[in-house]
Formats: structure tokens, C-alpha cells, sequence
């Protein structure tokens, strides 16, 4: 599992490495707020470690920021045993849990684990290649907090690309996948299907270059490219 660590005070944060790592974590550690929320925005992790007394942003503040702008990724907060009103504030900001210090790393790899596994099942339907997700049961397009509805036919199209990401794949493999009959090389169905996605992926001002991502491979078909 890959960790981050968001925690000033040393003696506390060479205390969290040490028993991570021997438990065979990756711990990247930050020392400040402002640092960390960087790291956090710039980088994949498994759960973040973040502890609300910071020098810099706070870990309220970062909290914050990463929930709107769309980051999903489980986080435990770090306080002090009589900051009950930050626990509670932390956990409607959308913290996924908090451990009071002093505490033991075995509860802290408990609670780590357990993030996880919930994180995972609530995971499973959704299908995510750069910053665009796919959700499976709303059949929405999500990007960074915005989303667009797709129809049936347009979700499949595009999951089907998603679940392939940099795995060209033919019209005849689109039309008999997506409308279910064999390619007939006078239809244009899958090229309209494919410019109504873009549209909509273009429509998420927060998609950013992925508005592109679809490439058309020439006589053959269409590539998503993560970006």
C-alpha cells in the first residue's frame, strides 16, 4: 500500500515510517502543509495520513481542497485526544477516519487496511483512465467534480474503450460489442457514437486535455490514450 504522510512534528512521523515500512507500507512524508497538499495533488496514493495541526495549510484546509476538486482517495486524520470539535468538523469535510495520539502503529496499519478494503468495494463500478471516471451505475461521465449524463449506447462505447486504454480497437469490434451485429462497412454509427462523446467529454470544463483522448486510428478504428 502506498502512503502518504502529512506530519510536522519528526519524533511522530519516524515513529509512523519506521512502523509502516516494517510492515512493508511505502511512505512518502511530508513535513508541512503546503508541501503535502502538492505531493497529494500531484501524486496516486493508496490512504493519506494527515495531521490537522500544520505549519503552512492546514490539514483542515487540505482536506478541503482535495475533496473539491474531486479526489476520492481514503483519509485518515491526525489529532491531538481534545480537539474533538476538529474530529467531528474533519469527518463532515469528508475524512474517511481520524486516530487520536498518542496511539499504537498497529491500530493505525487496522485502520489503514480497513480504509482500503471499503474503499475497494465501493470502487468496483467505476472505471477511471486519467482524470475521467466512468461510473457503472449512474452511467455518468464524472471529471473532477462535474458530470455528464451518457446514453446507453454512448456509455458502453465508451467503457468498452476505457476498460482497453491505449488497445486500438476496430469499428467491427465497437459495432459488434456496442449494437451487437456484424460490421457493415457502409454504417457510420460507431464514428457518430465517437463525436458525441467527445462532445460531452470537451462539455467538463475540469477534463482538461483528456478532451482529446479519443484518437482516431485511420482505416482501422479508435485508441483512448490516458493523459
Amino acid at each position: 500500500m502506498n502512503i502518504l504522510l502529512v506530519e510536522d512534528e519528526q519524533k511522530i512521523a519516524d515513529f509512523i515510517c519506521e512502523g509502516l515500512r516494517a510492515k512493508d507500507f511505502i511512505v512518502t512524508h511530508c513535513t508541512d502543509g503546503n508541501q503535502g497538499f502538492e505531493v497529494a495533488s500531484k501524486n496516486v496514493h493508496d490512504v493519506i495520513i494527515l495531521d490537522i495541526g500544520l505549519p503552512g495549510r492546514n490539514g483542515l484546509d487540505i482536506l478541503t481542497a482535495l475533496r473539491q476538486s474531486g479526489f476520492d482517495t481514503p483519509i485518515i486524520l491526525l489529532t491531538a485526544r481534545n480537539e474533538l470539535g476538529d474530529r467531528v468538523q474533519g469527518l463532515e469535510m469528508g475524512a474517511d477516519d481520524y486516530l487520536a495520539k498518542p496511539f499504537y502503529v498497529e491500530e493505525l496499519t487496522a485502520r489503514l487496511n480497513a480504509l482500503l478494503r471499503r474503499h475497494e468495494g465501493a470502487a468496483q463500478h467505476l472505471v477511471e483512465v486519467g482524470s475521467l471516471q466512468l461510473d457503472c451505475i449512474s452511467r455518468n461521465l464524472n471529471c473532477h467534480g462535474q458530470s455528464v449524463e451518457l446514453t446507453s449506447r454512448e456509455f458502453k462505447l465508451l467503457e468498452h474503450l476505457m476498460r482497453s486504454p491505449n488497445k486500438i480497437l476496430t469499428r467491427g469490434q465497437l459495432l459488434e460489442h456496442v449494437w451487437g451485429f456484424d460490421f457493415d462497412p457502409c454504417t457510420n454509427v460507431v464514428d457518430v457514437c465517437i463525436k458525441r462523446i467527445r462532445r460531452k467529454i470537451a462539455s467538463l470544463e475540469s477534463a482538461g486535455k483528456m478532451a482529446g483522448a479519443i484518437e482516431s486510428v485511420r482505416g482501422t478504428g479508435y485508441r483512448l490514450n490516458p493523459r
